[in-house]
């Protein structure tokens, strides 16, 4: 492998031209593609062959599109002392539905003081109008929402308070802001710093900007040909953007170190991509099987997201193994500090101890190394046992909220947004269920009898405030029941009233189908499913760490620290990310709009993604130490030998993923901020805590059966990311 990313980067270099014109023109015909075939994201989470989404279905048939469109409900309320049916109030309830009724894209707006179908509060101080659209919310524009607010705000006025919530109210998730922004403007300080070098860092930016950039518009061009989660492209372009800056890094790191040992341009670029690009690749593959792993779950839309965001990791790999050597082809030397290039110059090319090139391998007046990381080492490994208690400790602390994180598919809407007074009234007027009806579709002959006696059984259920006559279509084949609980939608007891009146109607076999639905049982059925899925998909991607770990070291016992570190990474990462997203744990610090139950899909998303990169840290780090090791250094001085020589990439790679993922969090939608809240959370505590403080303290208390591999695992190939098999056949007598 390092021979063949040897050549292609000796290929890239010398065809830098071509190789750049290439990526500009992939990226020109992706935003071409974007611009013309480019359709809607969808907000919804259903899993084809469930009840619910099955159910959901066919009242789309049954109904009409109406029926499964989206909607809103627009809510009155008056103060207390009067009445929602008074004549003035009355009339300007009238008023507002009348306009409700004429929206843009609207197809009829309920009337909530309707004799025959009212929808008053029992103590007539609120009344609520459904109205109703063709099409699913991420279809409804921009100006039909705004008109949908507009009529809402003027509703409002003589002590009328006038709220909006619903699907229809929902925006589509946006890429790129002003806090975006801000992460990569101090990703690029971060690269600065570590290069010394402006040239080197906005290269480094610029070409992981391509990567991005080529991913990112090829998902919205594949919007165009299937559904896609409306978070897709988000995440795609917070992992993408990450990963393609600290590939990006690690070659031009290495390319560095080759200039300082004196090799030229056309030799320091080809072994930078044959060594660094041989870990690079390592890396991208085990994020990309991590991402692809989702597909375990058996569910398609979190399998399309996985597949989405792998595919710009596949992207992300190729433009650090192509697109950065031509890249450092044009830049040559000027990727080094303007001082060390003057200084390489004096001394005819070949490499010199010049105070402020980053190479941190200065020496004490006792002859030991001296520095940050060098102190750092010293000072895990002396103190092996205090140092892992503390990092174990402190971790599994902040591990301690996982235990009662819930999940749920509901939205949560921003904290003081007309959404969320209008949920707060529908709550306080009509009772926590009427956020989250449940719908029960009879579907067949005799469906009006068969509503009509599982309207009797269903609203004799404990959980249940109301359960209202059947509503037939219009040839009569269909019915559908209402059921309003007590509960809330994310409330662990709605849940167990979904299962119950799906025992009732199961034991009541007469023949006509019925089935439990609406977006509350969508939410139980698909959380459901997260939940069996996500301790297969941990074991699948704990035992590919392993096995992964144990061809890269030759050993057993490397593997396992490595992987109960992740296990520590993941916990602090769902720990926190409950604390603060559900607890409501110092939220105004990371400006969360809301706080509740945490998205379904999160949890599965976080562990796929900082499993990769996690594994990324352990492989830079811990394989430097392997080579010290095999070059002939007693355990402990390996793992110094080692920390030093990777520490400082390592750290400058957490550094700029930990902004990204931040800048993600305080303009980000409930959605995403607790996901790029948690990955940034995860990085910070597997890069500073588990590899730089854990591992190594772990390592040097194992000692030499830290690199012991049984005899009967010898056969086993041997994965050499490093490149040293390059590095060994270029310089036999080093």
């Amino acid at each position: 492998m390092a021979t063949f990313l040897h050549r292609l980067g000796r290929g890239a270099l010398r065809l830098r031209g071509l190789v750049l014109a290439l990526w500009i023109l992939v990226l020109a015909l992706a935003g071409v593609g974007a611009a013309t075939l480019a359709g809607q994201t969808v907000n919804t989470f259903e899993i084809p062959g469930q009840e619910s989404t099955t159910a959901l279905r066919l009242i789309g048939e049954e109904f009409g599109d109406a029926a499964d469109g989206a909607s809103a409900q627009v809510v009155f309320e008056v103060p207390d002392g009067r009445q929602i049916t008074s004549p003035d109030d009355a009339a300007a309830v009238a008023a507002a539905v009348q306009r409700l009724g004429a929206l843009p894209g609207a197809v009829g707006a309920s009337n909530p003081l309707d004799p025959v179908s009212p929808t008053v509060s029992p103590d007539l101080r609120a009344a609520y109008s459904t109205v109703s659209y063709a099409v699913q919310a991420p279809e409804i524009t921009d100006a039909q929402r705004e008109a949908l607010f507009d009529v809402v705000e003027d509703a409002n006025g003589a002590g009328l308070t006038v709220e909006v919530t619903g699907s229809a109210t929902q925006g589509v998730s946006d890429i790129g802001g002003p806090a975006e922004a801000i992460g990569v403007v101090v990703a690029l300080v971060v690269l600065a710093i570590t290069y010394g070098s402006l040239v080197a860092a906005g290269m480094n930016l610029l070409t992981a900007v391509v990567g991005v950039g080529i991913g990112a518009l090829g998902i919205t061009t594949l919007t165009g040909f299937t559904d896609l989660q409306s978070t897709t492209p988000v995440l795609a372009v917070m992992l993408g953007l990450a990963v393609g800056i600290d590939y990006a890094l690690f070659i031009i790191t290495r390319f560095r170190h080759e200039l300082l040992d004196g090799h030229p341009v056309e030799e320091a670029v080809p072994t930078a991509v044959g060594t660094a690009g041989s870990a690079v690749l390592t890396a991208g593959t085990t994020v990309v099987i991590a991402l692809a792993g989702l597909s375990v779950a058996g569910i398609p839309f979190l399998t399309e997201m996985g597949l989405a965001a792998a595919a710009t990791i596949v992207v992300a790999v190729l433009v650090a193994l192509t697109l950065v050597p031509a890249a450092l082809g044009f830049v040559g030397t000027r990727a080094l500090p303007r001082r060390t290039r003057r200084a390489l110059a004096h001394a005819g090319g070949r490499h010199v101890a010049v105070p402020g090139t980053g190479t941190g391998t200065g020496t004490g007046t006792r002859g030991e190394p001296r520095g940050l990381f060098a102190s750092w080492s010293r000072g895990v490994t002396t103190r092996r046992w205090l140092s892992l208690g503390a990092a174990v400790v402190a971790l599994g602390v902040i591990s301690i909220p996982v235990a009662s994180m819930q999940t749920t598919l509901s939205t949560a809407w921003p904290d003081g947004s007309t959404q969320e007074e209008a949920q707060a009234i529908l709550s306080d007027r009509f009772g926590p269920g009427v956020t989250g009806p449940l719908l029960v579709l009879v579907d067949g002959d005799g469906a009006a009898e068969r509503g009509q006696q599982l309207t009797t059984g269903l609203g004799a259920l404990e959980g249940v405030a109301l359960a209202t006559p059947p509503a037939p279509n219009a040839d009569g084949t269909a019915a559908l029941v209402t059921v309003i609980p007590t509960t809330a939608p994310d409330d662990e007891a709605t849940t167990d009233l979904v299962h119950r009146m799906r025992d009732t109607i199961a034991a009541d076999d007469s023949g006509t189908p019925a089935y439990v639905t609406g977006q509350t049982a969508v939410s139980v059925d698909v959380s459901a499913t997260l939940a069996e899925a996500l301790p297969v998909y941990l074991v699948l991607v704990v035992g590919l760490a392993f096995v992964l770990l144990v061809l890269v070291f030759r050993s057993i016992l490397v593997p396992v620290v490595g992987v109960l570190g992740f296990l520590l990474t993941i916990g602090a990462s769902l720990g926190a990310t409950t604390a603060v997203f559900q607890w409501g744990w110092l939220k105004e610090l990371v400006h969360a709009e809301s706080t509740g139950p945490l998205l379904s899909l999160a949890p599965i998303i976080v562990v796929g993604i900082l499993f990769g990169l996690a594994m990324d840290y352990q492989v830079f780090l811990v394989s430097r130490m392997h080579e010290a090791h095999a070059h002939g250094a007693d355990p402990t001085t390996a793992v110094r030998t080692g920390f030093r020589q990777a520490a400082p990439v390592v750290v400058a790679a957490a550094a700029i993923m930990f902004s990204v993922f931040a800048g993600f969090v305080p303009e980000g939608d409930s959605t995403i901020q607790p996901i790029a809240f948690a990955l940034a959370i995860g990085i910070l505590a597997d890069a500073v805590v588990v590899r730089m403080v854990a591992v190594p303290a772990a390592l040097s208390l194992l000692g030499r059966a830290a690199w012991w591999l049984p005899r009967w695992l010898r056969w086993l190939p041997t994965l050499d990311v490093e490149g040293a098999a390059l590095e060994s056949a270029q310089r036999p007598n080093d």
